[in-house]
């Protein structure tokens, strides 16, 4: 999943994108409106991490400019006043929350707008013995557990997300690492090579020629 976090507490903004990465999230920071809206115009984000006060460009005026896209908003303001999140909600923001808030919940609400994101994934994903939960993080190969990095099971989780269609390592680059990943990188590469290893054989995994990768549906499951 991939996260814009726009909020000028530099500490605070550092603190949630750490945390998000713990859980498997390829997140970029913007301290200010305007170059959150910078951002949010190049990158397809699922989720929008969206403080309503800010320097440059407001919070209200960058979340009624992403309004009707497929990008989720979140709202956060230190107001929890129900004025404020009506107001929030009616510029186009998906969710609201106040500030102090719970990590855990904020965390539970992001997962819950990524859902909501279009396409929309299955709350399981399976292929060829291969099941993956996106919200316990555990992947499974024939009923046997199977341990993955972060970035080992972002991979997998876009690649079955697919559904057999081809993801190029551009897509995979975009949606699994952020912004500080170098595009020359042999990173995907060397990540998909990794997680073939752990799911073992028969592979599930085809290397599609100057195209990118995919997962092979119809893969016999292991006996």
């Amino acid at each position: 999943m991939r996260i814009l976090i726009v909020e000028d507490e530099q500490a605070l903004a550092d603190a949630l994108a750490r945390g998000l990465r713990r859980e498997g999230m390829a997140v970029d920071v913007a301290y200010d409106g305007d170059t959150g809206s910078e951002k949010a115009s190049v990158t397809r984000y699922d989720v929008v991490v969206l403080d309503r006060d800010l320097p440059g460009r407001s919070g209200d005026d960058l979340c009624a400019e992403m309004a009707g896209g497929v990008t989720r908003v979140i709202m956060l303001t230190a107001s929890g006043a129900l004025r404020d999140k009506v107001a929030g909600l009616a510029l186009g923001a998906d969710d609201y929350l106040a500030k102090p808030f719970d990590f855990p919940e904020l965390v539970a609400r992001i997962r819950a707008l990524g859902r909501r994101a279009t396409p929309a994934t299955p709350p399981v994903l399976e292929a060829a013995g291969v099941v993956l939960d996106p919200a316990k993080r555990t992947v499974l190969r024939d009923g046997e557990p199977v341990d993955l990095t972060r970035k080992e099971f972002g991979v997998l989780e876009v690649l079955l997300a697919a559904g057999g269609a081809v993801v190029s390592s551009e897509e995979l680059l975009e949606r699994v690492w952020d912004e500080n990943a170098d595009p020359f990188t042999t990173t995907v590469r060397v990540t998909v090579m990794t997680l073939r290893k752990k799911l073992g054989d028969p592979g599930i995994i085809d290397t599609v020629v100057g195209s990118g990768y995919r997962v092979r549906t119809d893969a016999p499951a292991r006996v």
